[in-house]
């Protein structure tokens, strides 16, 4: 029974994550969704209460298969420049390329800050828990993430913000 449910959330969070990226959160509709996942839309409100919830858990899954790698990471062996490099990369550039490349991605983006403030403020202070691990000061961390944001203000695709994020770990790590 467990491993059916667990398939059908598994089914319903790609299912939504694709509809998502591909119509943006306002046009998706819990029918899109669940004809996505070949599940009736009775059993969808089963498993969620709404579009934004869905949305949230789409958010959570996305960042919380990370956390596992990103503490390996820091865990393991490497520089203070190699270890914040793959951190982002993890965290950071793969999953703006997963929304990047996608006909809706400004629309999800902007979705995410707007509908589920919450879900990400709470994946901003795990990034900033994983971030602090490696830098003396919480200022030095602040400064170092804000940054960050800075290289998205224009939505590059995700080899420009790798790039630029190569040249602000090497301006902090040195």
């Amino acid at each position: 029974m467990e491993s059916r449910d667990t398939a059908r959330r598994r089914a319903i969070l790609d299912a939504a994550r694709s509809c998502f990226l591909q119509y943006g959160f306002a046009k998706t509709s819990l029918d899109d969704i669940a004809k996505r996942a070949n599940l009736s839309r009775p059993l969808l409100y089963r498993k969620y209460r709404n579009k934004e919830d869905i949305f949230g858990a789409v958010y959570d899954d996305v960042f919380d298969s990370r956390y596992p790698l990103a503490e390996e990471v820091l865990a393991g062996r490497g520089s203070k420049r190699d270890k914040l490099l793959r951190i982002y990369d993890l965290i950071v550039v793969d999953t703006w390329a997963m929304v990047m490349d996608t006909p809706m991605a400004k629309e999800f983006y902007d979705a995410c800050m707007r509908v589920i403030p919450e879900i990400h403020a709470k994946h901003e202070r795990k990034l900033y828990e994983l971030t602090r691990a490696l830098f003396d000061s919480k200022e030095t961390t602040q400064v170092f993430m804000l940054s960050v944001d800075g290289l998205m203000g224009d939505l590059p695709s995700a080899a420009t913000l790798r790039k630029r994020l190569v040249v602000l770990v090497e301006r902090f790590a040195a």
